[in-house]
């Protein structure tokens, strides 16, 4: 079980594979290749999976905080606080509002986190990044200390530059080239 099970699932429910370029990517690119990992993260063996092999990725570098922008970050942050809290070793869940809150204290980060704590922000699947340095300078912003990017599945598409440009590393636990038939 583990990280070959992830892949299997991932392989099974997630990766849509066309002979043309069909899919509309959130950086507005089309691609032969889409991942839809909801299909995983919302569910129960893939929550924990993804929870247990991302707590393990980023647990060494001891963050206080994992989130992300808000909805694909959302259920791999709360599957590894998850993790972490059974491991004892708690790291607090947080998300990044692809906006500010409107209303009350017009936050746009939500979670128990303190200035100057260290967080990793996660996400779903990397293309360009974009998502992920949004969520980015999003904990910038409000005083915390990114510690990195980490992501289920890299599409080797310009991301980890991206994020290395912003003096940052990405980590993954898959290539889209490794998933791929």
């Amino acid at each position: 079980m583990g990280k070959e099970r992830l892949a299997e699932l991932i392989k099974e429910r997630s990766l849509k594979i066309a002979d043309q370029p069909v899919f509309k990517l959130s950086s507005g690119k089309l691609s032969r290749f889409y991942v839809d990992l909801k299909q995983i993260t919302f569910d129960p063996e893939g929550s924990y999976l993804v929870g247990k092999l991302m707590y393990e990725l980023i647990s060494e570098f001891n963050p206080d905080g994992v989130g992300g922008l808000t909805l694909g970050a959302d259920p791999i942050a709360y599957a590894v606080s998850f993790v972490s809290y059974m491991d004892g070793r708690p790291i607090k869940p947080f998300v990044v509002r692809k906006e500010p809150k409107g209303h009350g204290m017009g936050r746009r980060i939500e979670g128990l986190l303190k200035e100057g704590e260290r967080v990793a922000v996660v996400e779903d699947v990397v293309t360009t990044a974009g998502s992920s340095l949004r969520a980015v300078k999003a904990c910038k912003e409000a005083g915390l200390e990114v510690i990195g990017v980490f992501t289920i599945v890299d599409r080797e598409e310009g991301g980890r530059e991206n994020v290395e440009a912003e003096g940052l590393s990405l980590y993954s636990l898959f290539r889209l080239s490794e998933l791929l038939p």
